[in-house]
């Protein structure tokens, strides 16, 4: 899509970047509904205060693709992050959102390439990132890419926890 423009996060996106974080979770997790425990998790996790809060931190980025300035997928990079498997410094792509209705139109290749960019501009090598392991859609995707696995951790929601993929690209 050539409409398609990829910028830095500012304060003011805040608010766009929570409504898209809750809408492409509720689509790629809620496969049971929306329980309690999700609910809460969402509302917190992705609160526009908390999102204000990690564009304030240096060691956090977020690339956004927009159509005609209007927000259809975020990435978020957390610079001082740890490898859970291999306990190094390395970047860690946190999250990868597009809105259902871009998927399969190059929106998430594209966030992937520039978050990559920035990693290498900024000395690094390597790229992490965790994924559930029940998101075969995403890691085939990262598979695509380059990306392989190093192991699992688990990912705790309130009182239940989840397996996820730690995945790892070297870039350069």
């Amino acid at each position: 899509m050539s409409e398609i423009s990829y910028r830095e996060a500012t304060i003011q996106d805040a608010l766009k970047i929570s409504v898209l974080l809750k809408t492409v979770y509720i689509q790629t997790y809620a496969v049971a509904g929306v329980t309690l425990e999700f609910a809460s998790f969402i509302t917190q996790k992705f609160a526009p205060s908390l999102i204000e809060g990690n564009l304030r931190k240096s060691s956090n980025r977020f690339v956004l693709a927009c159509l005609y300035e209007n927000l259809v997928g975020v990435a978020e990079i957390i610079n001082n992050s740890r490898c859970p498997i291999r306990n190094i410094p390395l970047p860690e792509l946190s999250k990868l959102y597009v809105l259902e209705h871009f998927n399969g139109k190059g929106i998430g290749y594209g966030l992937l390439k520039e978050v990559e960019k920035q990693v290498v501009s900024q000395g690094y090598k390597e790229l992490n990132l965790e994924v559930y392991v029940n998101n075969d859609k995403a890691i085939a995707f990262y598979k695509r890419q380059g990306y392989t696995s190093l192991g699992m951790v688990d990912f705790p929601m309130e009182s239940n926890t989840y397996k996820n993929w730690v995945m790892n690209k070297r870039l350069v």
